[in-house]
């Protein structure tokens, strides 16, 4: 067998000991303790070599908007008027410079897939699917790009938008979002999406119960649409912070229903903390639904950015390494199981959400990345960056560890 690259001495999952790596091409040739061949090497040192994190909810259209949008207050609704305004001004170019910007840093954090959730509207046309279309083929080198088209300022009390909805999916989106809490008619607008992608054949994720008021919810009607239409397994929700306010009992049937339904749940720690609990000035809610335990009741749960830069998320720089330590603090996670558990929740969990099969195995695509620790609690308990990855065989990123200079 001839191979192109070797890499000596890695950790994968599935292997006690460290194991050597051959690349053919673009796939896995062989995985074996010691691989004689005279091809290039890559020394992993006994660190840790996954495919990739995976990115499930990442806004690439509206990221780096602080030079021109504010939100003072740091509400939901602050952050919704602050980009719908600055949308006005958007272009084709400008979102794609600045979704660039995103991605050159998600790809340098070892990000190389990610579900980007893009705005359809009356004021941006199809401006920002197109920019992100755009994106997706340029940046095949070294991330892989799912694109969902939703109406993040509502649909039904926004003639036209249905129609762009339709031809972004025909042009190419991957799936469909909703954001039923900014519709004149939240059920309506669930239903007219289910039949929306019954019709087109896609799957769904919606923008779900942002806020902490446990009194009322749109969870119940996606889960009921879900299961009417047949499309479990197809349906994703984000934020649903409303689960964060929810006592154990009420929380272990809404893990239930999601369960029942086959909803994967996405949580936006950044975002979330961000946003929620503005109402109080002492004892502020967290405001993080946690996902981990939705696990237990089999939930597909994952962790992801959200929002870089902007008035929803003020920072941000594409780690999911950090974003899954943010996690595990918030939801007071510190066992090597616990930690182990945030850590698959930006990896092994968003990848199946994606469609992606997690493990390294031969045959599989050579989309790697190595980080300095020993597996993946350790990753997330030092918030690692990735020192190397490969995208289909092909270098993608290099962040060598630092030189120190003592003195002497």
């Amino acid at each position: 067998m001839t191979l192109d690259l070797v890499i000596r001495q890695a950790r994968i999952d599935g292997h006690t000991l460290p194991m050597d790596i051959g690349i053919a091409g673009s796939h896995i040739a062989a995985i074996a303790p010691r691989i004689d061949s005279p091809a290039p090497e890559r020394a992993a040192g006994g660190q840790l070599l996954i495919r990739g994190f995976t990115d499930s909810h990442l806004h690439l259209d509206k990221a780096c908007l602080m030079d021109r949008a504010a939100n003072p207050a740091g509400t939901l609704a602050g952050a919704i008027a602050a980009v719908s305004a600055a949308k006005r001004d958007f272009t084709e170019a400008d979102v794609y410079a600045r979704g660039a910007r995103v991605l050159d840093m998600a790809i340098g954090q070892g990000t190389n897939l990610v579900r980007t959730q893009v705005e359809i509207d009356p004021t941006i046309g199809l401006a920002g699917f197109r920019a992100v279309r755009r994106l997706k083929a340029d940046y095949a080198w070294g991330i892989d790009l799912q694109i969902c088209v939703f109406p993040q300022e509502g649909l039904l009390n926004l003639p036209g938008t249905e129609a762009l909805l339709r031809q972004a999916l025909s042009e190419g989106a991957d799936l469909l979002g909703g954001c039923p809490y900014t519709d004149s008619d939240p059920a309506g607008q669930i239903a007219l999406l289910f039949d929306m992608a019954r019709d087109i054949d896609v799957d769904l994720d919606f923008h779900l119960d942002f806020d902490l008021d446990p009194s009322w919810r749109h969870l119940d009607e996606v889960a009921r649409q879900t299961v009417a239409r047949g499309w479990q397994g197809r349906v994703a929700v984000g934020h649903v912070t409303k689960l964060s306010a929810l006592p154990p009992d009420r929380l272990a049937e809404s893990f239930a229903l999601l369960a029942d339904a086959g909803i994967a749940l996405t949580v936006l720690p950044a975002t979330d903390l961000f946003i929620t609990g503005r109402a109080h000035d002492h004892n502020v809610p967290r405001g993080l639904a946690p996902a981990h335990r939705a696990q237990d009741c089999g939930v597909c749960a994952t962790i992801a950015t959200n929002n870089v830069l902007n008035p929803f998320t003020p920072f941000g720089d594409g780690s999911l390494s950090r974003m899954a330590n943010l996690y595990a603090n918030v939801c007071q996670l510190g066992s090597e199981a616990d930690l182990d558990r945030a850590f698959r929740m930006v990896t092994d969990a968003p990848a199946a959400l994606l469609g992606r099969a997690p493990a390294i195995a031969e045959g599989a695509p050579a989309d790697l990345v190595l980080l300095p620790a020993r597996n993946g609690a350790e990753a997330v308990a030092t918030i690692a960056r990735p020192l190397w990855g490969l995208k289909a065989g092909r270098p993608s990123f290099d962040h060598p560890a630092p030189r120190l200079h003592p003195p002497g």
